[in-house]
C-alpha cells in the first residue's frame, strides 16, 4: 500500500481510547506525510465532554457528523447539531458536550500537519 494511503483497519488499530470517547487520527505529517494539514475523528460518548484545551498554532474546524454538542469557545457557548461545522480561531480554549440521545461523531481538521495541543489548568463544570 502506498504510504500516502492509511486505511480503516490502520486507523482503528492505532485509535486513542479516553473515558470521554475516543481519537482516531486519519492524517498527519507522521501518518501519511500531509504537509499542512491533520485530520482525525473524534467520538465523544453520550453525556460526557472533552477536557477543555487550545491549540496556539492553529484554528480547528469540527464537522458534527452525528449527535449533538454543547461547544464552548473561550467564554460562549453554541449547540451543534448533526451537520453543523463550527471554527475555532487558534489559542481560545475550547471543549465540547455530548448532549444527545447519542454519542457525538465528528471530523476534525487543522492547517498544519503538526498539532499542537495545551490543556487548560483548570477545568470547569459542565
Amino acid at each position: 500500500m502506498p504510504e500516502n494511503v492509511r486505511n480503516h483497519k490502520q486507523a482503528e488499530s492505532a485509535k486513542i481510547v479516553e473515558d470521554w470517547g475516543s481519537l482516531s487520527w486519519l492524517a498527519n505529517a507522521s501518518l501519511v506525510g500531509t504537509q499542512n494539514l491533520t485530520l482525525g475523528r473524534v467520538v465523544i460518548q453520550k453525556g460526557k465532554c472533552n477536557p477543555r484545551h487550545r491549540h496556539n498554532h492553529s484554528e480547528e474546524v469540527l464537522y458534527l457528523l452525528a449527535g449533538r454538542l454543547r461547544h464552548t469557545i473561550g467564554d460562549q457557548s453554541v449547540t451543534l447539531d448533526a451537520g453543523d461545522t463550527i471554527c475555532i480561531p487558534a489559542g481560545v480554549f475550547h471543549n465540547a458536550y455530548s448532549i444527545g440521545q447519542t454519542d457525538a461523531d465528528m471530523i476534525v481538521a487543522y492547517p498544519t500537519a503538526h498539532r499542537d495541543f495545551e490543556p487548560e489548568p483548570r477545568q470547569p463544570k459542565p
